[in-house]
């Protein structure tokens, strides 16, 4: 399975109570949609671990997550710290310009005039719109609001986003 081919659900921060609950920080543009899930692969450096989800409840920010055949805190504590991935399959339809944040991350970013600003790096989640972090050229890092007046369009197959540098965003370049 290629890195690709997962998407980004949440990460595992603490165990919830002692019939092995997890709290899930959600990374999920929309964390009700743990509620459509049935499998899940949890990640921490070299480890991996598939779980079968057998309920979901929210609380305040956060899910609460049980896997099935997992009943006890002690058999679940191991979790912490594990970042949750699901696959393309599992993952929920997206809208029309909606993207998965691993296809964005590593397109080449270019301006509307032609010329190449550089890597969308990171992806910064705020409570507006999200920011994009790209990585000049030279090394610097400028932050592009995620707005229809300033990314113009998203090309996956050809690994392309075309900007529109608002007014003074390059003079932020750190």
């Amino acid at each position: 399975m290629k890195k690709n081919d997962l998407i980004s659900a949440g990460k595992v921060t603490t165990t919830h109570g002692l019939r092995g609950e997890v709290k899930v920080y959600p990374t999920l543009d929309d964390p009700g949609r743990f509620s459509l899930l049935r499998k899940v692969l949890l990640v921490h450096g070299n480890r991996r671990a598939e779980e079968e989800i057998e309920s979901v409840r929210f609380q305040n920010k956060m899910v609460l997550v049980k896997f099935k055949g997992i009943d006890n805190i002690n058999d679940v504590v191991k979790y912490r710290g594990y970042l949750i991935y699901v696959t393309r399959e599992e993952a929920a339809d997206l809208k029309e310009g909606e993207y998965f944040e691993v296809d964005l991350i590593g397109l080449n970013v270019v301006t509307d005039q032609g010329e190449s600003l550089g890597t969308l790096k990171e992806i910064i989640r705020t409570g507006a719109n999200d920011v994009y972090g790209v990585e000049m050229e030279d090394g610097k890092e400028v932050l592009l609001p995620a707005i229809h007046s300033c990314v113009l369009d998203i090309n996956l197959e050809e690994e392309r986003m075309t900007v529109h540098l608002l007014p003074g965003l390059l003079d932020l370049a750190k």
